[in-house]
């Protein structure tokens, strides 16, 4: 640096916070709309999202700063490109861009490193100071979180979902043979976890339709059996219905899960002969009169 006087030093760092923080509001307030585009992705969200298979130890890495897209602990006090929001962490913050400033060589961050993108263990605020001053690359000590699930720099937690649940729908589809029962782009869902839901459902059915029989029928035979006894009249109701326009960006599938999920419940909870009026009650009590009326309709017209 061209001046290492300790006053210009506290003022440049000063100086430096106030244009981070200031930039950090101005882009909260132009992206006022898309809040969740602002946010530093949460580490444990992520975590409980892609349920990582392990752990490896990668050692020293020098690491593209722009491939750092969150935190393990401080993802409230900065938003999503490291510019601090928070005023309590000034002084944290301009200590290290004091040591920036002044060419000190600080220790390493540490990082986790998941599906090609990264997130702090340690070291926010040096990433923070770093992207604020150009720094392309930062030293860090890495562990991998392994998982198939790609991440790119950008992604929001909704994109995070939104990878795993068409993750999960390709290698369902590769490695059964579903595609004969209903085709890839007819059947989606919005949350995760779905598509093997879905297997299991198949195989539920398969465990009913042998019962009567004496050779255990294959998979596939009970998946065609699944779709056109009960997924396929559930999904007929809720289009005659109108009833998936009551629900703003979810799909049929989400649909069919929500209403086999509370006619099990209903199944389970009272005796397998009770009177729609006794459902009503439950229903009504527990979920409101608007959604009791939608899933009293489909039961009324399925099983009645």
């Amino acid at each position: 640096m061209t001046d290492n006087n300790p006053n210009y030093i506290n003022f440049q760092a000063r100086d430096d916070f106030n244009k981070a923080k200031s930039k950090a509001t101005i882009s909260n307030i132009l992206h006022a709309m898309t809040p969740e585009k602002q946010n530093l992705l949460s580490l444990e969200n992520i975590k409980k999202l892609i349920k990582p298979k392990s752990e490896t130890y990668l050692g020293m890495r020098t690491v593209d700063i722009s491939l750092i897209i969150g935190s393990e602990g401080r993802y409230n006090d900065f938003n999503h490109t490291f510019l601090p929001k928070k005023e309590f962490i000034r002084n944290r913050w301009e200590s290290i861009d004091k040591a920036h400033l002044q060419s000190i060589i600080l220790p390493p961050i540490k990082l986790y490193e998941i599906g090609g993108s990264y997130f702090v263990r340690d070291g926010n605020h040096r990433v923070s100071v770093a992207k604020l001053q150009g720094v392309m690359s930062i030293d860090a000590e890495v562990i991998r979180l392994d998982t198939e699930i790609t991440l790119t720099p950008g992604i929001t937690q909704q994109g995070i979902i939104q990878a795993i649940i068409k993750y999960e729908k390709d290698r369902v589809f590769a490695n059964t043979d579903l595609g004969s029962v209903i085709e890839p782009n007819k059947l989606n869902f919005t949350a995760p976890g779905r598509f093997h839901e879905i297997l299991r459902h198949i195989q539920g059915h398969k465990y009913f339709l042998n019962e009567d029989r004496n050779e255990e029928i294959p998979f596939i035979e009970a998946g065609h059996s699944w779709y056109n006894n009960l997924y396929k009249p559930i999904i007929e109701i809720v289009r005659e219905e109108h009833i998936l326009s009551r629900f703003p960006g979810r799909t049929e599938g989400d649909l069919y899960m929500w209403i086999i999920k509370h006619w099990d419940k209903l199944k389970n909870n009272n005796r397998s002969n009770f009177s729609l009026q006794e459902a009503a009650v439950n229903f009504s009590s527990e979920y409101g009169k608007s959604y009791f009326k939608q899933i009293l309709l489909i039961i009324k017209k399925l099983f009645t």
